[in-house]
């Protein structure tokens, strides 16, 4: 037995669902059907493609890509503690200072680890910190 209060939750999930599979179906029924082999060729701005589409990205954009997913994440967190820091009281203020804690203390163990040596440096020529 589901609960009363869920009961929205239920036919809002229904209803996505339902309006998924419906725009689904009329993608397919109303695509086109025939295919050639210009219409499977890759567009790039009306210019033929030349070379693989395949590049090898460099570690240091993988690395500014995760730091910013995790420093954007801890904002979000800071900022919502931050909107009811008077109602949290001192315990919210403990395990919010944890919570950076934590943090500085993952960046500071990347930062011993070498992570951060995303260039070559003057002891060795090898680059990103090997």
């Amino acid at each position: 037995m589901i609960a009363p209060s869920f009961y929205h939750l239920v036919v809002y999930t229904l209803a996505t669902v339902a309006l998924i599979g419906v725009l689904l179906l009329a993608a397919w029924w109303l695509g086109a059907k025939r295919t050639s082999p210009a219409k499977q060729m890759p567009y790039e701005s009306g210019v033929a493609p030349s070379g693989s589409a395949r590049l090898a990205w460099p570690v240091p954009f993988y690395l500014v890509a995760i730091f910013f997913i995790v420093f954007d994440v801890e904002a979000a967190f800071i900022f919502a503690w931050a909107v009811v820091w008077d109602e949290l009281g001192i315990t919210g203020l403990v395990q919010i200072t944890v919570f950076i804690l934590i943090l500085f203390a993952g960046l500071a163990w990347l930062w011993l680890k070498g992570g951060l040596n995303w260039g070559p440096s003057r002891e060795s020529s090898k680059p990103y910190g090997k």
